[in-house]
């Protein structure tokens, strides 16, 4: 039965299947053999990951860079060629030791990482020029070209920015986005191209620098789309009497500019911020992930603690004693691990807010009992008077 379906299917399907089959047993195999060298390898792992080996290749990288500004200046390049000679092997050392740690560590997953390819790929073109030196000699008229290239070597420091990675992956998720929005620009600018080669690339008293052909259209409109020396376009139109020709501008510039290239920022500034948000939610998942192990860290050297002094204690020692002695092996720096509702932070934030409202309701309560006492107070001030007039209306009477 496989047989015939093999048979029914293109060569060039039934090769890459069988291909992807024989790779994916040999990883397979090569996942199933057992290191014998668990130990070496664990420990260079954990060099690759410590701080000190990040920070070494950080400043590795950035003092290659700043070499390398120093190395565009000829004076100083023949006053320290030693220097950059000795740089250059001591990059070239911790660049290729870096690569071979990492795939000793890992030489198979190494390889499915986009990062580690980009290290890959820096490591390849800083071989290129002396490859070329060997072939080609020292006066190779394509030398120069290859040591242009050598300023990609800044970008080894992406895979060991969080932050600069992040903003990769949100520009990698705006690709189709912005492909549709620079198709749409595209289309927008070819009909603008072929309007303005038809209005004013006439031959006759036409501006044929500008909009000679369908080249120069498109490199003028794209000059307008970024508004840059706009004006200048227009006072050449309006020399050669073009009417339309303002009123062909200002659409254009309405269209691209304000309109297509403000929703390319939009997009990108949209993603950027969703990816700082998930970037901001990793890093408080993590935290809340160290938290809890330091607090089974904590509660486990607690408990081993205590299992330890009820082992060594006697049968005539009093527990008193027993939590002195807990008591000593207790540090000031650790924090309490408390699972009591009544100390819990949302508990004493609502119990803390409950006494403001009560100690509010208590002023105001007071601030009423004062009202009330005070208006009492006025009307006994009043009750002498109005008895003294009510015994002169008798009287008169």
């Amino acid at each position: 039965m496989s047989q015939a379906i093999y048979e029914d299917m293109p060569p060039n399907s039934t090769s890459s299947l069988l291909f992807g089959a024989a790779s994916q047993a040999f990883c397979g195999r090569c996942r199933k053999f057992k290191r014998k060298d668990r130990q070496c390898q664990a420990f260079v792992r954990r060099v690759i990951r410590s701080h000190l080996f990040q920070i070494i290749m950080i400043s590795t990288v950035s003092l290659n860079a700043f070499l390398t500004v120093l190395w565009t200046s000829y004076k100083i390049r023949y006053r320290l060629y030693r220097v950059f000679e000795i740089s250059e092997i001591i990059f070239v050392s911790i660049c290729t030791s870096e690569f071979a740690m990492k795939v000793y560590v890992d030489p198979i997953d190494y390889w499915k990482d986009g990062y580690n390819m980009l290290d890959v790929f820096i490591l390849i073109i800083i071989f290129i020029p002396y490859v070329l030196r060997k072939i080609k000699g020292k006066h190779y008229p394509y030398h120069n070209i290859a040591e242009g290239i050598q300023s990609l070597r800044i970008l080894k420091l992406i895979p060991y920015s969080r932050g600069i990675r992040t903003l990769i992956i949100a520009v990698g998720q705006t690709v189709y986005t912005v492909a549709s929005v620079l198709t749409l620009l595209f289309v927008l600018m070819y009909i603008f191209a072929i309007l303005g080669f038809c209005l004013f690339g006439i031959v006759e008293n036409g501006d044929l620098n500008n909009w000679g052909s369908l080249a120069l259209s498109f490199f003028t409109l794209f000059s307008l789309a970024t508004v840059d020396g706009w004006t200048n376009l227009q006072e050449q139109l309006d020399m050669r009497n073009f009417t339309l020709s303002r009123v062909f501008t200002i659409a254009f510039i309405l269209l691209a500019s304000f309109i297509f290239l403000n929703m390319f920022v939009g997009v990108m500034i949209m993603h950027t911020e969703d990816s700082i948000k998930k970037f901001e939610r990793e890093l408080m998942l993590e935290r809340q992930v160290t938290l809890m192990e330091e607090k089974q860290v904590i509660l486990k050297r607690q408990q081993e603690e205590v299992d330890r002094l009820m082992k060594t204690q006697v049968g005539s020692t009093p527990g008193g004693t027993l939590v002195e002695d807990f008591k000593k092996t207790l540090r000031h720096t650790d924090p309490m691990v408390l699972d009591d509702f009544g100390t819990s932070l949302p508990f004493i934030d609502v119990y803390l807010s409950t006494l403001d409202n009560q100690d509010s309701t208590v002023n105001k309560l007071q601030e009423l009992y004062y009202e009330i006492v005070n208006v009492l107070c006025l009307m006994l001030e009043d009750l002498p008077k109005e008895k003294s007039q009510s015994l002169q209306r008798l009287e008169e009477k």
